[in-house]
């Protein structure tokens, strides 16, 4: 069974519903599921019509024309001969039905032994009888199941949800972890079929489309697949079967015989035509969603509308990653493939500043310490601090703060602890993940560990103070790891001064581990006194 993780997102505690509801459809539902699944019959349809008239793509005349040259060389195509066998087959089965039940003879009454009719039910006297307006019994589900399953779906005000998109044998889904800090459990609680592998996952706390009038608050997840369109679920809702709303040309109910006419759109303003490759809400304008794509927009939806507002052409290469700035509302940080990093306020876009790496940019972010700065993690391995006070005349003239060969292959993820100033983490392709303290602009290497889940793809620190060196560690294997980076004596030792008051065990806790996984050091941590610069390179002027 071949599985992988691709992106993880954190869910702060006290936000989800203490007891989650069950998914029930209603006719309103049903007859909006029967419309679309009548409109995919019939975009079906046309295409076969299509290919019958000779209107089909080269590869697809190809694939006829190799059919039909096995049909000449067998005399019968496999599935032809199935069919017949099939067929056969069923003739034959159904012979025997005939004969073991006496179907012939179906309306004619026996008498049994006992010199009574036996009818379908046996004896008639033997049936249950209840009352007119009675319960029946059968039909009822007693209470005491029914509170059985609500505890089952409890998610207690102390639990942290932790978001997974995950790939497991070709099918998409999003799983919904609980997190219970006191008791070391992580546990799937549901999941969610997905349209595509999923690539980003940004949390909402503004209910968006169906059902959701009259309310301010709400627990919902944008998810960006490889399909153009964005998809936005209630995460209080078990066993939905559709997403409350769709960002994109899926959303629009009257496009989907445009949609399936397999000619490929050209970027334009209203909706995405390729993979979503990162999110970002506005947590200040909570109606503010952006979303960056391997088609090369950025584009801004009003969650109220479900509709976009504006869309960006800053980049020449696919948009790969974003981030709202911690102050100013207005303005978004982008990074893409074409090597570059834009800053722009969204609603003066030509007023913009533009930074440039060496490689591909993987992640940008900004610092929520000191907003004036941001980092960047690139495909050559690479770790960049930037000052936004000093935008470069050109990308080449790019200077950052400081740079870091943080690891040998992609930085493919990295995440900022929003409690502890400079302490960041890294994770890799090359299976690592790294802790580094970063304060004062010398940066050093705290600890290295190698987890047992494969090439890291997703590495982030919990959002809620308590259970801020809580990181969740995710990547090929299909597997998700807690690491209470707190317990963990290096990290004790560099980030004491910094650290809220608790009371932690010395020994590492690791959640989410099988018995026969393992954790293994790749790199000691320097000892006291000894800290220093790894890799890092200043590039102040004094």
């Amino acid at each position: 069974m071949s599985s992988m993780i691709t992106t993880t997102a954190w869910v702060r505690r006290g936000v989800a519903a203490q007891f989650p509801i069950k998914y029930e459809i209603d006719e309103k539902e049903m007859n909006r599921i029967s419309k679309l699944a009548r409109m995919q019959l019939e975009d079906a349809q046309d295409e076969l019509n299509a290919a019958k008239e000779g209107k089909m793509d080269d590869d697809e005349e190809e694939e006829i024309a190799v059919m039909d040259e096995d049909k000449e060389e067998s005399g019968a195509t496999e599935t032809e001969k199935e069919t017949k066998d099939a067929n056969e087959s069923k003739s034959t089965d159904d012979d025997d039905v005939l004969k073991e039940f006496d179907m012939d003879n179906y309306d004619n009454e026996e008498v049994d032994d006992g010199g009574e009719r036996a009818t379908m039910f046996g004896n008639v006297q033997s049936l249950a009888y209840h009352q007119p307006h009675e319960e029946d019994p059968y039909l009822v589900i007693p209470e005491d199941e029914d509170d059985e399953d609500r505890e089952e779906l409890q998610i207690m005000p102390t639990d942290n949800l932790l978001l997974s998109g995950k790939v497991e044998d070709e099918v998409a889904h999003l799983e919904v972890y609980v997190y219970e800090d006191s008791a070391d459990n992580l546990y799937v609680h549901h999941d969610i079929m997905l349209p595509g592998i999923p690539l980003c996952l940004e949390w909402l706390d503004i209910p968006v489309g169906k059902n959701t009038e009259g309310k301010d608050q709400g627990n919902f997840v944008a998810v960006g697949t490889m399909e153009p369109d964005i998809e936005i679920w209630d995460l209080d809702v078990v066993d939905s079967m559709y997403p409350n709303a769709i960002l994109g040309q899926g959303g629009q109910e009257d496009q989907s015989k445009k949609k399936q006419k397999k000619k490929k759109s050209k970027a334009n303003d209203e909706y995405h035509i390729d993979a979503i490759l990162a999110l970002a809400a506005n947590r200040q304008h909570r109606n503010l969603l952006a979303s960056a794509s391997a088609d090369r927009t950025v584009k801004l939806w009003d969650l109220n509308t479900t509709t976009c507002a504006k869309s960006y052409s800053h980049h020449t290469d696919k948009v790969c990653s974003l981030d709202w700035h911690p102050q100013e509302s207005t303005v978004l940080l982008s990074g893409s493939y074409d090597r570059t990093i834009v800053a722009a306020d969204m609603r003066a876009p030509d007023a913009k500043a533009r930074w440039g790496v060496d490689t591909d940019v993987e992640a940008v972010r900004w610092d929520p310490h000191d907003p004036n700065f941001f980092y960047v993690s690139t495909d050559g391995g690479m770790i960049y601090r930037y000052d936004i006070r000093n935008a470069p005349t050109t990308p080449a003239e790019s200077k950052p703060v400081w740079s870091l060969q943080a690891h040998d292959s992609s930085v493919s993820s990295f995440d900022i602890n929003r409690t502890i100033p400079g302490f960041l983490v890294t994770g890799s392709t090359d299976k690592e993940v790294k802790l580094w303290n970063v304060e004062n602009d010398k940066p050093s290497l705290v600890v290295t560990r190698k987890f047992d889940v494969g090439k890291v793809f997703s590495t982030g620190f919990a959002p809620d103070p308590e259970v801020s060196f809580r990181l969740a560690i995710a990547g090929s294997k299909g597997v998700v790891q807690i690491w209470d980076a707190s317990t963990n004596a290096a990290v004790r030792r560099a980030f004491v001064s910094r650290m809220p008051e608790f009371d932690a065990p010395v020994t590492e806790r690791f959640i989410g581990l099988s018995n026969d996984d393992e954790v293994s050091d790749e790199g000691e941590e320097p000892a006291d006194g000894e800290a220093g610069p790894d890799g890092w390179e200043s590039m102040d002027e004094d």
